[in-house]
């Protein structure tokens, strides 16, 4: 692949699929929405972050499968921010917490890490 991001789709696994939509609707200010399973297995559920499916890039979606639970997982997503400060304040009155306070990555620019209402690991980045 040229010169293109390899990432095109995430999944933030959740045990309360609503409650996992009410902190990162806070926390980001989106709307997610509901994806159809992509299978005739009714054992996956997913709320989609907005995306175009058409442009390159990745997007992704909260997730419930039986059998797979929530947090503890070795990826992190880190999500676009034009100052992660902003974010970072709403992260603990949507009932999350914050790892690492906003703190600079040099000419990388500057991310927080927090952890969501479902025990998972989230970055958010930005430049300023």
């Amino acid at each position: 692949m040229k010169n293109g991001n390899p990432v095109v789709w995430f999944e933030i696994y959740a045990d309360d699929l609503q409650r996992a939509r009410k902190f990162y609707e806070t926390v980001l200010q989106v709307e997610l929405m509901e994806l159809p399973s992509p299978t005739t297995w009714d054992k996956l559920q997913m709320l989609a972050f907005p995306s175009n499916m058409e442009a390159h890039g990745t997007s992704g979606a909260l997730a419930k499968m039986e059998g797979v639970k929530a947090g503890n997982n070795s990826t992190l997503v880190y999500f676009f921010s034009e100052d992660c400060s902003i974010e970072e304040a709403r992260i603990e009155r949507a009932g999350g917490s914050v790892v690492t306070s906003k703190t600079s990555i040099g000419e990388n620019g500057f991310m927080v890490i927090a952890i969501d209402t479902e025990g998972n690991t989230f970055g958010i980045h930005s430049m300023k």
